[in-house]
């Protein structure tokens, strides 16, 4: 099985389906279909779209010191 963009395991969602669009607020799902949903709502009618994924934050990187790669 080919791996998908975000991973094989996406649960459906109307934020990431491609009839939704995120209202101002954020709060909610305006739906081509349904009208105002919920974030997480799904119908029968979804479609995923990767391009509305927000990707995590990326961890920070550990600084290191010269003292760190010292041999003595």
């Amino acid at each position: 099985m080919r791996q998908k963009l975000y991973g094989n395991r996406i649960e459906p969602a109307c934020s990431y389906c491609r009839h939704g669009k995120r209202t101002a607020d954020g709060r909610a799902i305006l739906c081509l279909r349904k009208g105002v949903v919920p974030l997480y709502h799904r119908c029968r009618r979804y479609e995923y779209d990767p391009l509305r994924r927000v990707p995590s934050a990326r961890p920070v990187a550990p600084t290191y010191s010269e003292e760190d790669f010292r041999l003595d």
